[in-house]
C-alpha cells in the first residue's frame, strides 16, 4: 500500500516511530488544512507561510506526543492555533517595542508622516547595534523586562543593563554609531 492511500492513523504511527516518508505524506495531506486555517486566523498569506513552516517544524518535534484523545485533525488545528496566537503575540509585542523603542531614544516620527508601527527606520537602527546593547533594548524595552530581570537573563549586573541601555539611547538618537 502506498502513503498515499494509508489512513492518517497509519501514517501517524509510522511517523512516530521515525518514518520520514509517512511522516512527509502526512504533511502534504493535511498542509492545505493548516495554511488556509493560518490565513484565516492572521488574515495574511506572507503570515500564513510563515506559521505554516513552523507548524511543520512544531509538528516534527511534537508528532510523538500526539495521544489519539481527540482527532488528529483537532490536535493539528489546536497546533495552528497556538502558533497564530504566539504569531499574534509577538507581533503586538514587535508594534510596541517600535513604539518604546522611539520614546526610548528621543526619536520622533519620520519626516513623511508615516506613523511608528511602520517605521522601519527605528527597527533599522536597533538592527544596527551592537549585540550587547540591541539584547537589554529588546529585553528592557521590547519584552519589558525590569534591569534586573534583564540582568539575570543576560549574566550581568543591573547597573551594566543602566548603562548598555543608555547608550543605547544615546546612539539610537544619533549620538554615535553602534
Amino acid at each position: 500500500m502506498s502513503d498515499a492511500e494509508r489512513s492518517d492513523p497509519d501514517l501517524i504511527a509510522a511517523a512516530i516511530a521515525g518514518d520520514a516518508a509517512a511522516f512527509e505524506q502526512l504533511l502534504r495531506r493535511h498542509y492545505d488544512r493548516i495554511h488556509g486555517l493560518a490565513w484565516q486566523l492572521v488574515g495574511t498569506r506572507a503570515d500564513a507561510d510563515d506559521i505554516a513552516q513552523e507548524v511543520c517544524c512544531t509538528l516534527a518535534e511534537r508528532i510523538g506526543s500526539f495521544r489519539g484523545e481527540a482527532k488528529f485533525t483537532t490536535w493539528l488545528c489546536r497546533i495552528v492555533f497556538n502558533v497564530c496566537r504566539d504569531h499574534r503575540r509577538k507581533r503586538r509585542s514587535f508594534l510596541g517595542l517600535t513604539e518604546r523603542l522611539a520614546v526610548l531614544a528621543g526619536l520622533s516620527l519620520p519626516p513623511d508622516g508615516r506613523d511608528l508601527h511602520d517605521a522601519m527606520w527605528v527597527r533599522s537602527a536597533v538592527a544596527k547595534l551592537k549585540p550587547a546593547y540591541r539584547d537589554v533594548v529588546v529585553l528592557v524595552a521590547g519584552q519589558q523586562l525590569s534591569h534586573g530581570e534583564a540582568a539575570a537573563i543576560l549574566g550581568i549586573a543591573e547597573a551594566t543593563v543602566a548603562w548598555r541601555l543608555h547608550e543605547a539611547r544615546r546612539m539610537l538618537s544619533g549620538g554615535n554609531d553602534a
